[in-house]
């Protein structure tokens, strides 16, 4: 009976862990126990009163939170300050930029499902609508890239149609002469573009992120914005941003670029400036800009700003023809020619009240550029990535169906599949998060978080779509001319991966530095804390932490024992096991990231390798919970199921993979055993989608589908008789017409009616067989033809026959 009591007061207080009454966890099963021992004996004995005595004192000195802190808490925070990190300035206003969202559930261990399956992203408006259909469609019908490529710029009369119809201000207001475009058809024009023309696609994507427009609406003074916004958004000026410099590239804070307060002549008066000297490289349309947003370190060293003297990083925009700015020279990005290059201003002077928003905001630039970019790295790159992964994807499913080796279409072979697969899960899930990321932006979030995972995670998903998508079409993707469709977007696939955080740093450092402290419930409280000495403040964050940690690791442990079966889901049906098992992860991951901070402290601000693991893990949680959201706002269909399964298979996996790689290397080995026990027992691992998953979802975007039309909505398809993706689309479209008669050939060679070989040699013989008549003899013809057009590749220089006497006599002289 004592074993039993035992026993049940054990699991009495796992479920109060369980369901997050960590409080209750201890004292409710020693106050029960003590009422039972009393009830089960004659009366309190010594060892009863003993108990007794005890567990009073420590209710007393941790349940009183007074008692708590004079006795406890002033300890553990004079010994626990000196594990928290150490941040600079730079770094402590990057972390403050943004929101957060989504990112702080996945982050807690127990996410409110209902929280993202109620949250509703609009479709386009109207207006939008008619944009995307009207001059959107219009400008990739007027784009020639291979043209572009050849010329090393955009034509003039599309930089014409750029700016008449408003595609260089669509985050404008309309107010102000601009769009006033979501950020949702904002990444939707991006991806249209750029899956046309890489360098359209940049140079829309600029003048509507990070940059004058962007940081005039949020921080500029209204005289600056009536000015400039009108002129930005009809296209008569220009803008760049000059961040980077060649000793400041990551580390902003290096940067030399610098302004001095100063009196000077501008324009013919005396006024209150700034004379400025930079030298920033890597800076887009620098050298068609009229217009300089400028990130420099401002000074006044003789206090006429009455303040300080190191005024801090300062952002400021420049007439690009004040005398001393040097622009005009360009960088060539591997050959994919949109306007970057070099800026320079030497003893340039200014008016102070060039400062975006003003003297008020001197010094205050670096808050201004996170803030921002908190919102713009979810818009444009993410939506560069879905466009060249759409395009990859309809591209390969047309090729792997037209292109035949062995007289079969290479798509039915395993290795392709094996590529396939990736491409079209991956695309898949990358536009389920940029959907689900530009509704969170229009919605009013900026989540600081989950954009540099946009950045990263779907620039990276692009990589590997497109190198996926050279290797299915082999010499065709390495032939450069006007009938290759991949290569831009193969050349340009370092750009994104570099620029607005390289991927490098945004994962190891950016993520889960950012994301450890912000989607933290208690991190951040401790930090400000023990950085003001608070000690009431302090008591409560840290026992806060304590409790909390205790259930998830509770709840951590019984999910990854019973297979996640008592998690929750918001919804039944095909994807209630997935959430269940999302929110399985979600528990682990918040497990082995408090352990990593805690056996860690600010060391691990220094153990990238790890912070890029749990970057990982984070991430793949976001992207998958996003593509599992797009599968039940659509309705769970039949015909999305094997998308959902391979993408969410995928996240697990991938969340998996990063979690035991970093328990793997956990310098803390007790504690890393511990948690590979807990969280991961041996049969209840997650595997990667299965070859049969696999070769569903490559069969899917094969044979002109439905799914491939569904997985590239913004890809612009040209008229059919247009070199590459015309004629790939006109070529497939004939392909599966003539499906049917070779069927029959082939059942007819099964049958022995007919000989066994190629379909095209055995044209003749089903036609006297009486398998095939005249107008199926057409088609096969009519696709034969097409094939052999689709499958072409461009040559160049001038072609020369040996004559026939010419190639004798060489033969002869060789023998």
């Amino acid at each position: 009976m004592t074993i039993f009591l035992i026993v049940l007061l054990i699991a009495l207080s796992v479920w109060l862990l369980y369901i997050g009454k960590a409080w209750f966890a201890w004292v409710g099963p020693l106050a029960l126990g003590l009422g039972i021992w009393w009830l089960r004996s004659d009366g309190p004995g010594v060892g009863w009163w003993t108990c007794a005595v005890l567990a009073s004192a420590i209710f007393l000195t941790l349940g009183l939170a007074p008692l708590r802190r004079l006795i406890v808490t002033g300890h553990l925070m004079r010994m626990l300050a000196p594990i928290f990190p150490k941040m600079s300035q730079t770094e402590s206003e990057a972390l403050e930029a943004g929101t957060v969202w989504w990112d702080k559930e996945l982050f807690s261990g127990r996410p409110n499902w209902k929280m993202l399956t109620e949250f509703k992203v609009p479709g386009l408006s109207q207006e939008e609508q008619a944009f995307m259909d009207g001059p959107c469609r219009e400008l990739c019908g007027m784009l020639d890239d291979w043209e572009i490529i050849r010329s090393d710029d955009l034509p003039p009369h599309i930089w014409d149609f750029l700016k008449q119809n408003g595609f260089l201000g669509m985050i404008i207001p309309k107010e102000y002469g601009g769009l006033g475009f979501s950020a949702r058809v904002n990444g939707a024009v991006v991806a249209r573009v750029s899956s046309r023309s890489v360098t359209a696609g940049v140079t829309v994507m600029v003048p509507n992120s990070l940059g004058p427009a962007e940081l005039l609406l949020h921080y500029g003074t209204q005289d600056q914005k009536d000015h400039f916004l009108p002129r930005l958004a009809s296209g008569e000026e220009i803008p760049c941003f000059a961040l980077t410099e060649p000793g400041a590239g990551s580390d902003a804070g290096a940067m030399t670029s610098t302004g001095v307060v100063c009196r000077g002549q501008y324009e013919g008066r005396e006024v209150l400036g700034m004379r400025l000297n930079w030298n920033k490289r890597y800076i887009t349309l620098s050298a068609a800009a009229t217009v300089i947003g400028l990130a420099f370190k401002l000074s006044d060293p003789e206090g006429l700003l009455g303040g300080e003297q190191d005024l801090g990083i300062t952002c400021a925009l420049i007439p690009a023809n004040t005398p001393g700015v040097v622009t005009g020279e360009r960088h060539d990005p591997l050959g994919v020619p949109f306007i970057n290059g070099p800026t320079q201003g030497v003893d340039v002077f200014v008016p102070v009240d060039f400062i975006i928003g003003g003297q008020a905001n001197a010094g205050k630039g670096w808050r201004m550029l996170m803030q921002s970019l908190a919102a713009g790295r979810g818009i444009s790159l993410p939506g560069q990535a879905c466009g060249a992964a759409e395009i990859t994807t309809r591209t390969v499913g047309a090729y792997a169906t037209i292109r035949e080796q062995f007289n079969t279409p290479i798509g039915k072979f395993e290795g392709i599949e094996e590529c396939l697969a990736p491409i079209a899960g991956l695309t898949y899930t990358m536009d389920a998060a940029r959907w689900l990321t530009a509704g969170a932006i229009d919605a009013g979030e900026h989540p600081a978080v989950i954009t540099a995972i946009c950045k990263a995670y779907m620039t990276e998903g692009m990589r590997k779509v497109i190198n996926l998508g050279m290797d299915v079409v082999g010499g065709a993707g390495i032939s450069r001319g006007p009938r290759n469709i991949l290569a831009r977007a193969y050349q340009a696939l370092p750009v994104a991966i570099t620029v607005e955080g390289a991927n490098i740093l945004t994962r190891s450092m950016i993520i889960f530095g950012q994301g450890a402290i912000r989607c933290h419930g208690h991190a951040l409280e401790e930090m400000k804390a023990v950085a003001d000495k608070d000690l009431k403040r302090f008591d409560k964050a840290f026992f806060g932490h304590i409790g909390s940690f205790l259930t998830t690791f509770t709840r951590a442990s019984i999910l990854g024992w019973t297979r996640a079966m008592p998690a929750s889901s918001p919804v039944e049906g095909p994807a209630e096991p997935y959430f269940k098992k999302f929110e399985r992860m979600s528990a682990a991951y918040a497990v082995c990231a408090e352990i990593s901070m805690m056996t860690l402290g600010g060391t691990l601000k220094r153990k990238e390798m790890l912070t890029g693991r749990l970057a990982d893990g984070l991430a793949w949680l976001y992207l998958g919970t996003a593509a599992l959201k797009r599968f039940v706002d659509d309705g769970q269909k039949e015909r999305d199921l094997d998308l959902m399964q391979w993408s969410a298979e995928h996240a697990l996996f991938e969340i998996q993979t990063a979690l035991l790689g970093l328990l793997d290397n956990l310098p803390n080995r007790l504690a890393a055993f511990t948690l590979s026990m807990k969280l991961f027992p041996s049969y209840s691992l997650y595997k990667a989608p299965s070859d049969k998953l696999n070769a569903r979802v490559a069969h899917s975007i094969l044979d002109g589908g439905e799914i491939r039309e569904f997985l590239s909505p913004e890809v612009y398809i040209p008229e059919s008789g247009e070199l590459g993706l015309g004629a790939l689309e006109a070529a497939l479209a004939r392909v599966v017409a003539a499906q049917p008669v070779a069927s029959k050939m082939k059942e007819a060679m099964r049958a022995g009616t007919i000989k066994k070989g190629r379909i095209a040699a055995r044209v003749e013989e089903a036609l006297s067989a009486g398998v095939i008549n005249d107008d199926e003899v057409a088609i096969l013809e009519a696709a034969k033809q097409a094939r052999w057009e689709a499958v072409q590749v461009d040559s160049f220089g001038e072609a020369k026959q040996v004559p026939a006497t010419e190639w004798s006599t060489a033969k002869a002289d060789a023998v």
